[in-house]
């Protein structure tokens, strides 16, 4: 049995602006290809589901849930005309919303490597509510005009 991919769907605002999307855009090369990657293969495929597995996902409660990526990417590096090998650390966060028939809202993201802290957790999570309760706002808007 072949399961239906989710369609992602990126929040907009009212000036048209994708926040997350533009994030994802700001993001370095190697950054913007894991999550990219991730979406498609694990997101796409899995929806709400990944929360399931607790590496991947997790329920926020108010309609949101976290998308994690966590992966250590090795390459080499030149360091006084040798290789050296590094590791980078990628821990991201996208906040989302499940609706609708396998749809997934890309609400807002973060880089938590950047910065781990809870408390920076939470103001990130707050964004993502108050986006979801404008976007819900707006589809019971057009409803009543239906």
């Amino acid at each position: 049995m072949v399961l239906r991919p989710y369609q992602l769907d990126f929040f907009e605002d009212d000036d048209g602006d994708k926040p997350c999307l533009r994030w994802i855009k700001e993001l370095t090369p190697a950054k913007r290809q894991a999550i990219g990657v991730a979406m498609e293969q694990v997101l796409q495929g899995q929806g709400i589901s990944v929360c399931e597995e607790k590496a991947w996902g997790k329920q926020l409660g108010a309609g949101v849930f976290e998308f994690r990526l966590m992966r250590k990417r090795q390459y080499e590096a030149k360091q006084k005309n040798r290789k050296v090998k590094k590791v980078e650390q990628i821990s991201l966060r996208v906040f989302c919303h499940a609706y609708g028939d396998h749809r997934i809202l890309l609400l807002h993201g973060y880089d938590k490597g950047e910065d781990p802290k809870g408390r920076r957790q939470q103001r990130e999570i707050e964004v993502a509510r108050k986006r979801l309760r404008k976007w819900r706002s707006r589809q019971r808007a057009k409803k009543r005009k239906a």
